[in-house]
């Protein structure tokens, strides 16, 4: 899978570059739905037709009109409970692909090389829990 191998340190900065200023998508998985419609004191009904649309077996995040997320703000609105593609960033398997394509995700993200150090085996365990 994983060409990248640990340690590697990271932490979240909260910068929001991962969230913002290209279009993508963010996959929900059904079950985590209530979390996320809880943390924002909103119904799952509101939280589908507000944020979501549909997407495979599950749910995508809605962006607005320059790729933002739209839970995205000043700092993540739900970050204690965002997705498990979020969770999982910047371990998703495409990035641990290769040399170079680390090295990219690492200009983008100044969390990498801060906070605690991840082994080969959590970054293994992470990826494999991202639905990318």
């Amino acid at each position: 899978m994983s060409r990248i191998t640990g340690p590697i340190r990271f932490t979240c900065q909260g910068c929001g570059h991962c969230c913002t200023g290209e279009p993508g998508t963010v996959y929900l998985a059904p079950g985590e739905l209530s979390a996320i419609a809880e943390c924002l004191a909103i119904s799952t009904a509101e939280l589908k037709r507000t944020f979501l649309y549909p997407f495979r077996d599950g749910f995508s995040i809605k962006e607005d009109d320059r790729g933002n997320c739209l839970f995205y703000g000043d700092g993540c609105r739900i970050y204690p409970v965002r997705p498990a593609q979020c969770r999982c960033y910047p371990f998703w398997r495409k990035n641990l692909e290769s040399p170079e394509a680390w090295r990219e995700v690492e200009r983008e993200c100044p969390g990498i090389g801060q906070g605690p150090s991840y082994s080969e085996e959590d970054i293994r365990r992470i990826a494999g829990e991202s639905p990318l």
